[in-house]
């Protein structure tokens, strides 16, 4: 059908030179280019603090090593002008995922190997640190690639296949790692294969992309020779994040709104997969896939759906409490299986899809009032300085939490989470906020 439809276009005409290439969908390469963006997230996040705890990592040194992962998240705006000034976006964007795939097989490789631990470490720092500098070029590139007008209208499919990626790897792919563990003669061998499988979906990745990324005139690298410049620019925007007004009060709120929840969601792996005389639920790596990936993270975007339309109704003031109760509150589902330790999967499944839920649902606040301390000069900046300091908040709590656990229990552990969500009540409370913000106007 294609060749016949090309037969029937009229020639040319004399001297016309050749037709114009067929602009490219940009359904041919949005969906791929945010499931790219969103699965070495996913893996840096999820999936390595699923396999060090296979692989016998005690939850003290894995919750810190992976928390510290995150750094690469606090530092980004730091980097993001040199993305600008050494390439272009389209080029950033496939290098760094063909990148991204090698990396990951090269911990594939080291997995079976007695050095396992600080050349696995290595290489998901190199993931991290390029996923992080992937975000900065992917971003700019779909500004740059499409008009404002499908900017706004592939919005929502950027996010949906942002979503499916964290779908696919902390859910589908741990579901066919435990398969592999079972079926293959262990956790050693059966992470190997499958990390080696996450590295081939990358490299192919990139591939495709480095094929099919339209070539937008706009996206060209900036001049070297303007570096100090842009230094000088980038330190005047940075300095002048710190001058706003209620600059401690937006601080702490980024830093300590979710210091519970941060402390939390580095120990649900390790106490979901323990064993039931080591206190946690002895969920497999399969299951976890399925109860955590799969079905939790559906109830994390619903949740984060229904933040989005109640806030665009009533604003994000009317909302702010019951989404600060949302994020909190359901914490109370681990301190009761830490207690009860049921082995019922049908209660353990709506449990985790509750705490998920709330965490979406509450999380829609944090997003928004970064949203709201960003404006006015400088926005795009300022919002990616927050972004850094949202995963500092995670990261230094993140880091103490495995050794706090394995002091203390899960059972005390998740009870100093429920009262290490007081913070967060008391920023909430502090923070300035427009009556109509967040609320959808009439235009």
């Amino acid at each position: 059908m294609h060749e016949a439809r090309q037969t029937s276009e009229p020639d040319p005409a004399p001297g016309a030179g050749p037709p114009a290439p067929r602009a490219r969908t940009p359904w041919s390469w949005i969906p791929t280019l945010y499931f790219a963006e969103g699965l070495p997230n996913a893996i840096v996040v999820t999936v390595s603090l699923v396999m060090y705890k296979d692989l016998g990592l005690s939850n003290t040194a894995n919750a810190f090593f992976t928390s510290l992962l995150y750094l690469a998240w606090v530092v980004k705006p730091l980097w993001s002008p040199f993305v600008d000034i050494l390439g272009t976006r389209r080029r950033w964007t496939w290098i760094t995922q063909v990148l991204m795939g090698l990396a990951l097989g090269g911990v594939a490789l080291r997995v079976p190997l007695p050095d396992m631990l600080p050349w696995t470490l290595a290489f998901f720092w190199l993931i991290a640190f390029t996923s992080a500098t992937h975000d900065i070029a992917a971003d700019g590139y779909y500004m740059l690639a499409l008009d404002p007008s499908r900017q706004a209208l592939f919005v929502g499919v950027r996010t949906l296949f942002y979503r499916l990626s964290a779908m696919f790897a902390s859910g589908l792919f741990l579901l066919w790692a435990g398969r592999l563990i079972e079926h293959s003669g262990g956790p050693v061998r059966g992470w190997s294969i499958a990390i080696a499988g996450l590295a081939a979906v990358m490299v192919v990745l990139g591939a495709w992309h480095a094929l099919i990324l339209p070539r937008p005139e706009s996206d060209r690298p900036g001049e070297v020779r303007r570096a100090g410049e842009l230094l000088r620019e980038f330190g005047a925007t940075f300095a002048s994040f710190f001058r706003k007004p209620g600059i401690g009060r937006l601080l702490a709120f980024l830093l300590l709104y979710r210091f519970g929840e941060a402390q939390l969601v580095k120990m649900v792996a390790p106490f979901l997969k323990d064993a039931r005389d080591a206190g946690g639920l002895g969920l497999t790596t399969a299951q976890f896939g399925t109860v955590y990936g799969v079905f939790g993270i559906i109830a994390l975007s619903l949740g984060g759906i229904l933040g989005g339309v109640v806030t665009s109704r009533g604003g994000l003031r009317r909302w702010l409490w019951p989404m600060v109760f949302a994020l909190h509150l359901p914490d109370l589902v681990f301190l009761y299986f830490a207690y009860t330790q049921p082995t019922n999967m049908l209660l353990i499944q709506v449990g985790v899809m509750v705490e998920q839920f709330g965490y979406g649902f509450g999380f829609t606040a944090y997003v928004l009032y970064m949203l709201y301390s960003a404006r006015g000069q400088h926005q795009t900046a300022h919002y990616a300085i927050c972004t850094g300091f949202m995963a500092l908040g995670l990261m230094l709590p993140g880091m103490w939490s495995g050794w706090l656990q394995d002091h203390i229990g899960y059972r005390h552990f998740f009870a100093w989470v429920i009262v290490a969500t007081l913070p967060g009540f008391l920023v909430a409370a502090r923070i300035p906020l427009d009556e109509n913000f967040g609320k959808k106007t009439a235009s």
